[in-house]
């Protein structure tokens, strides 16, 4: 039967009878056809565009054989109030079949501010762990070891500091850098786009980028240096096509600046990596991540003459933090298992699944036992991961692929007329088409006419006081800054004065910042006693209002 005879026939006759349930059917980005067919994917060039696993233009995946010779690493985002509790919710985590760790900091480490600072009151501990010396990361990592275990920590302002404070523990007990593995997330661009924990303008952060690619480069050569992330392009309320596009429009201004301090491409970019969120829509997810592997290759091989290894697209992904609802939580069970679904068929490296008590506290010891379970489940039980790209020669599948790299690639061109990344956040450009797309979805939930279970359709009177939610000590924020109290009161000024000194000066020159600041948290200067040298050098940013 050919097509025309199916809807001539078949089709005609069925919607005679009975209307679709809507006259439109959209993904977040596309119109979705009534049906796809060899001919949506008539222009798919298999070798152009498909290719094998581990070979461009890795659609298909960056490995040869993807989770048949090693599962993705399960790395559940975790921390609060001191760095004590966080050690015991890590080493929990752990002792339950998580394979690697990731770290979330509190409002004032994460804009580098101290917590006995009076800005803080009432932030400290609350989103994340304090940090405020290394005493604090010597507690937080106690009893782990670090060179057996990966570490992620998602800090951008600061994440000099912090991974300067990490390295200091690393160098007490005795491990050689080239041990270590992580990734610091070092993504301030999005900083000014979608989230807001910014210091410096955007030219003295490209620097500081810059100067940390170069330093582990020479002395943490396994480390990921910066992780780009589209994951709070995506929370902000932007499309899946906009997180891509506007991801890549900050990576490719990374690459500019390190080439501009006199880095070559292929000394740095193998260690860039990625993180992407992973919402709901099931198949525009698989098909967001397996287009995003294609554009990165072209980007690097194409624009940058880059080598294979600067080609490989790999990426970290959390399930959606804005797609979890505080009405009927255990729903949240249901959303996170198609998101996490998603992120593995669409061939993530490492993966944080949310708990469903995040949209009302931090999430509980038992709610992230099932988060992680989901994953384990995913990977033992569901069959998912026993071959490569499952989903590939799926017509929507491809069809979607092809529509998503196409759209992004109008973002990324009109990025570049603009003069740039840099010059498109300080005409807003990104701003406001995110807030467009968040408004726009927001209008959709308010008509209906984009259902959210339990929220506007299939509620429910309901009581949740028999939920068991974690809440942060109060009488931690006192603690912790009396800790750093007697920190100040023993360590040896005038040896920290000297260290600030020292940073203040190479702040001022055009020296790598990472040897003095490693100096400076050996001798415990404080996160915002470094900070502040910076910002007398640098100035802070200050937002610029898109109407």
């Amino acid at each position: 039967m050919k097509k025309s005879e199916w809807e001539e026939g078949i089709l005609k006759r069925t919607l005679e009878k009975s209307k679709e349930r809507k006259e439109n059917f959209r993904a977040t980005s596309f119109p979705v056809q009534r049906l796809y067919d060899p001919g949506a994917v008539s222009e798919l060039d298999y070798e152009k565009d498909l290719g094998y696993p581990g070979a461009f233009p890795y659609t298909r995946g960056v490995q040869p054989t993807m989770y048949r010779g090693k599962f993705w690493t399960m790395r559940q985002y975790a921390g609060f109030g001191s760095a004590e509790e966080s050690n015991r919710r890590y080493r929990y985590l752990l002792e339950q079949g998580q394979t690697g760790l990731s770290v979330a900091f509190d409002l004032p480490t994460q804009i580098g501010l101290d917590s006995d600072n009076t800005l803080c009151e009432g932030e400290v501990g609350k989103v994340g762990v304090a940090i405020d010396t290394l005493e604090d990361m010597e507690l937080l990592f106690a009893e782990i070891p670090l060179d057996k275990v990966s570490v992620s920590m998602t800090i951008n302002a600061s994440a000099a500091i912090i991974l300067a404070m990490y390295l200091a523990v690393a160098e007490k007990r005795g491990i050689v850098f080239d041990r270590l593995s992580g990734t610091i997330q070092n993504d301030l661009l999005k900083e000014y786009i979608a989230r807001g924990t910014y210091i410096y303008p955007p030219k003295p952060s490209l620097r500081i980028i810059s100067n940390i690619f170069s330093f582990c480069k020479e002395q943490v050569p396994k480390w990921n240096t910066i992780s780009i992330s589209g994951y709070h392009i995506r929370e902000a309320g932007s499309t899946a096509v906009q997180e891509l596009a506007f991801t890549f429009a900050d990576a490719i201004e990374y690459v500019k600046s390190a080439l501009a301090s006199g880095l070559q491409v292929n000394e740095f970019a193998p260690r860039l990596s990625f993180f992407f969120a992973s919402h709901n829509n099931l198949l525009e997810e698989v098909a967001k991540f397996r287009a995003a592997r294609r554009i990165w290759a072209r980007i690097m091989k194409d624009k940058f003459k880059a080598g294979d290894k600067s080609q490989l697209m790999r990426f970290h992904t959390q399930t959606g933090g804005v797609t979890l609802t505080a009405q009927q939580p255990m729903n949240n069970v249901v959303r996170v298992t198609l998101q996490a679904l998603a992120a593995v068929l669409g061939g993530t490296q490492s993966l944080h699944t949310n708990s469903m008590d995040e949209a009302l506290a931090l999430p509980s010891e038992d709610s992230v036992r099932v988060a992680l379970r989901t994953q384990q489940v995913i990977a033992y039980e569901s069959g998912v991961a026993d071959t490569v790209d499952p989903l590939a020669g799926s017509y929507y599948v491809e069809a979607l692929t092809n529509e998503i790299e196409k759209e992004v690639w109008k973002y990324l061109d009109k990025i570049e007329a603009m003069g740039g990344m840099l010059a498109a956040i300080e005409a807003g450009y990104p701003q406001k088409q995110i807030q467009d797309s968040s408004y726009s979805y927001q209008k959709e939930i308010d008509s209906g006419e984009q259902v959210i279970v339990g929220v506007n359709q299939f509620q429910v009177q309901e009581d949740l006081s028999h939920l068991k939610t974690l809440k942060v000590s109060p009488e931690g924020e006192e603690l912790q800054k009396n800790r750093l109290l007697k920190i100040k009161k023993e360590r040896d000024a005038a040896a920290v004065q000297t260290a600030l000194a020292k940073v203040k000066e190479t702040a001022a020159s055009d020296g790598n910042l990472m040897p003095p600041i490693l100096e400076a948290v050996k001798v415990y200067a404080t996160l915002q006693e470094i900070a502040d040298q910076m910002r007398a050098v640098f100035g802070e940013y200050k937002e610029k209002i898109v109407i």
